[in-house]
């Protein structure tokens, strides 16, 4: 509960009722390592802050290898399929936990009752949207404007960790080349 409360202080200052309400609703989830813990066309009822781990998000195909994975959340950050918990419909992607991963999740039920009953409530989901919003249009900006290598080094100068714990397949789809290109690039550097 530190790590959120850290990460919520940084947006806002919160009241000790509006924090005891807030942490009435969440609720700690430990999902092991490779775990698909929303599947595709699930809707998301979830929106969690990890306290230890790595999350992939991904589109699933039929080849395994077809797989396009789009985004990493990790440790001191929130995770959602945020698209389908925002409208409650299916999602178009998966989450799966890439190590064991901890989180603390509230339910969309539950975070519409912060939102009414807290002082807070209201600015710290606007906030937390926009953090969201934010790390999409980043994401979108370097696959249009930096070629592939740049992507790579750029990923790493950012999340060096990330060697160590992310596959290079994930890594390659990611950044959006297969793995022999990933290999060479590899190579280069």
């Amino acid at each position: 509960m530190e790590q959120i409360k850290a990460y919520l202080d940084q947006i806002a200052t919160i009241s000790n009722k509006d924090w005891g309400f807030f942490t009435s609703k969440l609720q700690r989830r430990v999902i092991p390592k490779k775990v698909v813990f929303l599947k595709l066309h699930d809707i998301e009822n979830h929106i969690s802050f990890i306290e230890s781990g790595v999350v992939r998000l991904f589109i699933p195909k039929e080849n395994p290898e077809k797989e396009i994975t789009f985004g990493f959340s990790f440790k001191d950050q929130f995770v959602s399929a945020y698209d389908s918990f925002l409208t409650q419909q299916p999602s178009a992607y998966q989450l799966q936990a890439l190590t064991e991963t901890t989180l603390l999740s509230i339910t969309y039920e539950d975070l519409q009752d912060v939102y009414k009953n807290t002082q807070i409530g209201n600015l710290i989901g606007r906030l937390t949207a926009e953090r969201l919003f934010l790390l999409k249009s980043k994401r979108e900006q370097n696959l249009l404007n930096l070629t592939a290598e740049e992507r790579y080094m750029k990923l790493f100068k950012e999340r060096p960790e990330l060697l160590m714990v992310i596959p290079l397949k994930y890594i390659s789809s990611y950044i959006g080349v297969t793995a022999q290109a990933l290999s060479r690039i590899r190579k280069r550097l």
